[in-house]
Order: C-alpha cells, then structure tokens, then sequence
C-alpha cells in the first residue's frame, strides 16, 4: 500500500493522454494566472556533477557543473498528485510543486515517457519524480540490486523530460545478518559508475525512512554513513518528517542534524503521522490530523528552506498547502 492507503497500482495512474474538458482547460488557465510574475532564483545544485568532490561531509558539496532550483525567491509548496494530469492536480490544490510517480510505484517497467512532458517542462510548475517503491540500491540480492541501478537510471532520463527538478530515491536496505557496510559500499559504486559514464539526467535525492533495522537512512548515524560514501559525489538529501518521526528522530532539531551530516536539504516530504513517536511505521496523515504537533512541522519547514511537498491524503491536500502557505508566509 502506498502512503494514501491505495492499491499497489492505483498511485501509478494512467499515461495515456487525457481528453482536456472545459473545467481542466480553465483550471490549467487558473495556474498560469496565478503564478505569473513569481520570481526564482536558481543556483547550481546537480547531484552529479563530472568529476569527484573530496572533502568532509560536515559541509556543504562542491557547486556543481550544471543546476536545478535550490535556493528560492518564494518557497515552493506542493503536492504528490495525479500522475494523468498533474497541471490539472497542481491547479486543483494551489500547488507550486508537484511530485509524481511516471509509470507503476511497485513495478520494475521502465517509465514511459509522460504525455504531458512538453506542457510540465514548459509551464511555471515545478516537478519532482519518485522512483518505485521496490528500488533498493543497498541490496547484496543481484535480482534487486542490479534492477534497482536500471530503474533509476530509466526514471532519471524520464524526468528530464518533464524538467524535474530531481529523482527522490529512498535510502534501502540490507537484510538480516547481512553487513551494512556493505549496503553503503553499494550504494557508492552505483553512484561513482554513473558519474564515471556521464552522470545522471536530473538530480538524485535520497530519502529518509521510517523503520527498518537494517535500512541505510533511518537513523542518522546511519545517514552518516551512507554520506561518508556517497556525499562527495554531491548527492542531494529529502527529508522526510513522518519517516523521521516514526524513526525516533526529534524533530525540534533535525534539521540542524542532518545538514551537518549532508550539508543540504534539497526537498521536504512534510507529512503528518497516524501513529506515535518511535512507532517505525510509514502511515502519512493531513497536517491537522496527525499525532505531529502542526508548529513543529511548520517550524521544519522554516529550518529546511527548501521546496515542500505534502505526501498526505489527496483529499484534505489543499487544505494542507493553504496552512502552510500561511505559515510560513509564501
């Protein structure tokens, strides 16, 4: 189940192109209207930038060769929405930010191309792509491992179609009994053979995850980690606050925490949680819903200044994004 609590596939949605109605063609109006005049600054932020950063993961990764939108004039805010029509969805929710899935989320398919790329790379919406639940670049298992390095690479090249900003991917795991080490070894060679055979089409941002044992980006040792062997390479980092939450992590400071392990925060999945502190379970709530005081996801979104999206039930998502608009004054 996904973090709506749908089905497997009923988060991947359709790709074929949809037939634009009179409503869809007025919201799509409503968008550009709204954001026209916003003002951007952009800074170089490319996960994969040609060559190898040395240096310590306490601070923050060489400027690398080509960017993405990092640092922002006004913050974004947004929503994970419908993969058919996410202008519509973007719209819809009054969202600036929109993050998608391009084919099936537990699937191992490669991604079709989005019927909507040339409108998404053309409009003033930002967009973030998720890779497939199943990906696990950590694993000693060749039957995921080398299917996970595929994928990402196959989702990477989709979403520079659709100008992403970038590719969140989460951080994995190893099983039982299996050494972490090499879990993080993994993950350093897949990112150096990229970058040694050009790099990646769109940033990668790694994610926080909510349980776990074994998992390479539940704690913050762990994190740390897996910084001492990626974070030269300039990888970016999503933090995500019901992941973090569920993992023990007090929020009132975690932020400062794990920029000083990554030296960046790239993206915020702000989500509220059904369960309690420590619980290990990934299970996302509306802002106003959950057992997370709503000031301290404000106040981590503050922290972050990054762009922000809600990973929350679709129905109260909206609501969501006005709250945080008015907090955080964007």
């Amino acid at each position: 189940m996904d973090w709506n609590g749908r089905g497997p596939s009923a988060a991947g949605g359709s790709h074929l192109a949809p037939t634009t109605t009179a409503a869809e063609a007025a919201a799509r109006t409503a968008l550009g209207e709204r954001r026209s005049g916003r003002l951007i600054e952009a800074t170089s932020a490319n996960v994969v930038a040609r060559g190898r950063h040395r240096g310590s993961r306490r601070t923050a990764p060489v400027t690398p060769t080509s960017g993405v939108v990092t640092t922002l004039a006004r913050m974004l805010i947004g929503a994970h929405a419908r993969e058919d029509d996410p202008l519509v969805s973007a719209a819809e929710r009054g969202a600036d930010i929109v993050q998608l899935f391009l084919a099936d989320p537990q699937s191992w398919k490669k991604p079709p191309s989005h019927p909507q790329a040339a409108q998404l790379r053309e409009s003033d919406l930002a967009v973030v792509v998720h890779s497939p639940y199943p990906v696990n670049l950590a694993s000693l298992n060749n039957r995921i491992r080398i299917p996970s390095r595929k994928i990402v690479v196959q989702h990477a090249e989709r979403a520079a179609e659709l100008g992403a900003i970038g590719l969140v991917v989460h951080g994995g795991h190893v099983t039982q009994g299996d050494d972490p080490a090499k879990g993080f070894e993994n993950w350093r060679k897949f990112i150096q053979r990229q970058m040694d055979e050009g790099g990646f089409a769109v940033p990668i941002l790694i994610e926080n995850t909510a349980g776990g044992e074994n998992a390479m980006a539940r704690r913050l040792d762990d994190l740390a980690r897996l910084w001492d062997a990626v974070g030269e390479f300039g990888v970016g980092f999503c933090l995500d606050t019901c992941h973090a939450y569920s993992a023990g992590l007090e929020l009132a400071d975690v932020v400062d925490r794990a920029k000083s392990i990554t030296g960046r925060i790239d993206l915020v999945h702000l989500n509220n949680s059904r369960d309690e502190f420590g619980s290990s379970r990934d299970r996302h709530a509306n802002i106003a819903d959950g057992t997370i005081d709503p000031d301290e996801l404000v106040a981590v979104c503050a922290a972050a200044g990054a762009p922000i999206v809600v990973e929350t039930p679709a129905e109260g998502q909206a609501a969501d994004i006005a709250f945080l608009r008015e907090r955080l004054g964007s």
